[in-house]
C-alpha cells in the first residue's frame, strides 16, 4: 500500500471476523465499516453535495463507464479530478466499468440482478439457456476486453484492463478497481469458470498498468469473483489475495441464501491487514451479516433508487409511503430518525409530494434512506468498538421486518 494510504484495525467482534478500523486516504480517513454513497455520474441523484455531507456520508463512489460516456474523463480531469469537479472534499472511489459487462451483457433487458433468490425446491443450477450470457447486441466480451455500445447514442467503444485503469487515473478517485467480469447469478459453472480465468488475467494486467503511474496517489483494489460456486470463489480469493493490491473488492453474483457463508469463507482467505469492499450490497440485513463476516466497505444504489419509488426504511422495516394509511399520518416517517426529512416533514406531506409527482419527493426520500443506511453502519461500528455487536444485532433483528 502506498505511503498515502494506510489501514488499521481498532477492534474486532468477539469470536467473529468483523472488525472496526480506519482507512486513511489522501482526502481524509474512512472509519470502517462504512457505507459509500453512490454518485454514479459525479452526483448523488436529487441531492447537493452539502446535503450528502449533512447526512453523514464520508465517501462517494462514482462510475467509470458513465463518466467516460458523459461528460468524458478528460473533462473530469481538467476539472481537477472527481472530488473537485463535483465539489466533494472527502475520499472518492470509482469502479472499473466491469459491472457494465454484466448489465449490458448477461443482464441487459433480462431483469437480472447480482443476487439470485431461488425458491426452495428449485433444484440445481439454471443453465445458461435461461439467461443469454453476453449474447446482447450491447456488449461482447473477449479475453482482450469488452466491446460495447453506448446507451446514449449507440456508438461503439472498447474497454481493456489497461484502458479502464487509464480512465480511472484521469478521473482521479482515491480508490480505483481492477477491471473484472461480473457474471449473471444464473450462469453455468462452465461459463463462471471461463469468466473467472478472464478476471484473473485482467487483474494482472490492471495491476501492471497501475504500477506504471505510481506517482499518482491512488489505491488499487483487486476483485474476487466466482459466482455462486464455492470452489471458484476460494480459488479467486487465493489468487487475487496473493497479488500486490492495496485492498480487495468482493464482487459478482450471489445466491441470497448463500451470501453469508460465501463472504465469510472469502474473508478467511483474503489478507487480514487490507480493507475489503463488498460491492453492490445495501440491504440493512445483508449489511449486518456482511459486517459480521469481516467486510469493511459497501456501496449500493438501492437506498436512493427505492427512495425515488416511495419505498422508505424505518427501524421496523421498509414502508411504501404511497399506501393509503400514510395519507393522514401527521408525524415523521420514523419517529426515532434524526434525518433532516424526519425532523421537518410528516409522512402525510411526503406521500402528497409523491402523488403530486413533485421533484422534492425524491430529495426528501433520498435524504431519509441514505441517512438510515449510513447511520445503521455507523452504529455497527460503534457496537464493535464497544464490544456489544451481538446485542446490537439482536436488537435490530427483533424490530426490523425484511
Amino acid at each position: 500500500m502506498s505511503a498515502a494510504f494506510s489501514f488499521s484495525i481498532e477492534n474486532r467482534i468477539k469470536n467473529g471476523q468483523g472488525r472496526a478500523g480506519t482507512f486513511l486516504t489522501p482526502h481524509g480517513h474512512i472509519q470502517t465499516p462504512c457505507f459509500a454513497v453512490v454518485g454514479t455520474k459525479a452526483t448523488v441523484k436529487s441531492l447537493t453535495v452539502e446535503q450528502v455531507k449533512d447526512i453523514g456520508a464520508s465517501v462517494v463512489l462514482a462510475n467509470t463507464y458513465h463518466l467516460y460516456l458523459e461528460p468524458g474523463t478528460q473533462i473530469v480531469k481538467k476539472g481537477g479530478g472527481l472530488g473537485q469537479f463535483m465539489n466533494w472534499t472527502g475520499p472518492t472511489i470509482t469502479d472499473s466499468g466491469g459491472f457494465q459487462v454484466f448489465s449490458l451483457g448477461a443482464a441487459y433487458k433480462q431483469s437480472v440482478s447480482k443476487i439470485a433468490e431461488l425458491r426452495l425446491g428449485d433444484g440445481a443450477d439454471r443453465s445458461s439457456d435461461d439467461i443469454l450470457i453476453n449474447d446482447s447486441t450491447m456488449a461482447k466480451v473477449t479475453d482482450d476486453g469488452v466491446e460495447f455500445k453506448s446507451y446514449i447514442d449507440g456508438s461503439a467503444h472498447f474497454f481493456t484492463p489497461e484502458r479502464s485503469i487509464q480512465l480511472q487515473k484521469d478521473i482521479g478517485a482515491d480508490v480505483i478497481f481492477a477491471f473484472d467480469e461480473c457474471t449473471s447469478p444464473h450462469a453455468s459453472y462452465e461459463y463462471q469458470k471461463e469468466a473467472l480465468d478472464r478476471t484473473h488475467l485482467w487483474a494482472a494486467r490492471s495491476l501492471a498498468e497501475h504500477k506504471k503511474g505510481m506517482e499518482i496517489s491512488q489505491a488499487l483494489f483487486g476483485i474476487v469473483q466466482g459466482g455462486r460456486y464455492n470452489d471458484l470463489r476460494e480459488k479467486s480469493a487465493r489468487y487475487i489475495g496473493g497479488m500486490d493490491f492495496d485492498g480487495f473488492g468482493i464482487g459478482g453474483s450471489f445466491d441470497k441464501k448463500d451470501i453469508e457463508a460465501t463472504v465469510s469463507r472469502i474473508n478467511e482467505i483474503l489478507p487480514d491487514d487490507k480493507p475489503r469492499h463488498l460491492l453492490g450490497i445495501g440491504d440493512p440485513l445483508d449489511l449486518i451479516n456482511a459486517v459480521e463476516m469481516g467486510c469493511d466497505l459497501f456501496d449500493c444504489v438501492a437506498p436512493t433508487r427505492i427512495a425515488r419509488n416511495g419505498t422508505l426504511y424505518t427501524e421496523r422495516g421498509k414502508i411504501n409511503i404511497l399506501n393509503a394509511k400514510f395519507k393522514n399520518l401527521f408525524r415523521p416517517i420514523d419517529p426515532h430518525c434524526g434525518c433532516y426529512t424526519c425532523r421537518h416533514y410528516t409522512a402525510a406531506y411526503i406521500g402528497h409530494l409523491f402523488r403530486a409527482k413533485e421533484i422534492l419527493a425524491n430529495t426528501l426520500a433520498s435524504i431519509h434512506n441514505l441517512y438510515f443506511i449510513i447511520s445503521h453502519v455507523k452504529r455497527m461500528r460503534a457496537a464493535i468498538i464497544n464490544g456489544d455487536f451481538a446485542d446490537f444485532k439482536n436488537a435490530f433483528m427483533e424490530k426490523y421486518v425484511a
